[in-house]
């Protein structure tokens, strides 16, 4: 009887030359926990809200079955229920460890046209009606977005857009996904570098990053210690993440056995913000039903208040009467889960999407009572920076 055929070893990959393998079309993803790149489609996964992860975990196995090697569910979900999603279960997946600091990437270079949608002073009258609603009802949170368009002369460089994004923040977790839809006049790619981990899950392991309340960062390391003690001595600031760290932790306390909330938040930096963070810890109880995987939790916890507001269900109908444009892929969740349940997700923030020539930014706010309208729209003219800066256009709001 012939021995068996001895076992392929697997393929080393540098996280280097996965970013530079990236050509728009695939899916990419780093973060300090290890860097991702998928190719191909094995097969799409379309399920309704709340399903996705049962339907990802059927398509998993099918994959396993049919010689894909470690399969992964890979991909992007809109802000609303009825939002499009992206996800796929990937022909090819190659993974490396996470991204480190390299040489500086080279500009885009061109020439740029920048458009607010909506104009900053329609934003302003939003967080002023939206206060009204918060002081006259039922309300105690929302956060409210605009865009910037940014226009070039030639079609944009998205591998390289993604590469400048990875250079100035290593640690971050950086995506570039595809989200061209049927009847799109070309491609369209979300991408972005957001701080905000919305679950990752490791075995039993379940981890939890909820931010809200922000201060720009500048370039004076004085002043910076300053805003790091005023964000932590804010009353309005810890009030707005309070929200968001309650209900991230009522809704992991579901699935977990043991939790781990710290009392006080503690301030976390980017190249561009100040952040207001509260690491959350558990255990699950249950690591077999599909429900309890990343992209199960990810479904259970979107959208946490750090995106929409309190309660959901009114601060998502008031962002849809409030906000002129559709925020699509923004703020709702893009990342990667394999066929043990493990993986990360991410809130999708710092991001943009990209088609032809055009650039599609988008930041956000969270207005509760005793929030200002012109801090509201400095506040997300702070947070384009991360794309603003990759473009190359630092100082545009």
């Amino acid at each position: 009887m012939s021995s068996p055929a001895p076992a392929r070893p697997r393929p080393v990959h540098q996280a280097a030359d996965l970013l530079a393998a990236y050509l728009p079309g695939s899916f990419y993803y780093s973060s300090a926990r290890g860097s991702l790149l998928a190719d191909g489609v094995y097969a799409p996964v379309h399920a309704a809200p709340g399903r996705r992860a049962r339907a990802a975990a059927e398509v998993l196995d099918a994959a396993l079955v049919a010689g894909v090697t470690e399969p992964v569910v890979a991909g992007a979900i809109g802000f609303r229920p009825d939002a499009p999603s992206s996800l796929v279960v990937p022909a090819l997946v190659r993974k490396a460890g996470p991204p480190k600091a390299s040489g500086p990437v080279a500009p885009l270079g061109g020439s740029w046209t920048v458009s607010p949608r909506p104009a900053p002073e329609v934003y302003t009258t939003a967080v002023a009606k939206a206060l009204d609603e918060i002081r006259d009802g039922d309300l105690r949170k929302i956060v409210l977005a605009r865009c910037l368009d940014v226009t070039g002369g030639d079609p944009v460089a998205v591998p390289r857009l993604l590469a400048r994004l990875v250079h100035a923040d290593p640690a971050a977790h950086a995506f570039a996904v595809d989200v061209s839809a049927p009847g799109d006049p070309a491609p369209r790619t979300l991408i972005g570098a957001s701080p905000e981990l919305l679950v990752s899950r490791r075995g039993r392991v379940v981890t939890a990053n909820p931010l809200a309340g922000s201060r720009p960062r500048v370039a004076d390391d004085v002043e910076n210690a300053r805003r790091v003690d005023d964000l932590l001595a804010s009353e309005k600031d810890r009030a707005e993440h309070a929200h968001v760290a309650a209900q991230v932790a009522e809704v992991l306390g579901r699935f977990c056995v043991d939790l781990d909330v710290p009392a006080e938040p503690e301030v976390i930096g980017t190249p561009t913000m100040w952040h207001l963070s509260t690491k959350i810890s558990g255990r699950l109880a249950d690591v077999t039903d599909a429900g309890s995987s990343a992209l199960g939790l990810a479904e259970a916890l979107h959208p946490t208040p750090a995106v929409c507001g309190v309660p959901t269900g009114l601060a998502r109908d008031t962002i849809a009467a409030l906000e002129p444009e559709d925020r699509g892929y923004y703020a709702g969740l893009v990342g990667w889960t394999d066929q043990d349940g493990d993986g990360e997700w991410v809130v999708t923030i710092r991001c943009a999407e990209v088609r032809d020539r055009t650039v599609r930014l988008f930041a956000g706010a969270g207005v509760v009572a005793g929030s200002d309208p012109a801090a509201e729209l400095a506040e997300t003219g702070a947070k384009f920076g991360t794309m603003l800066r990759a473009l190359g256009l630092e100082g545009v709001e």
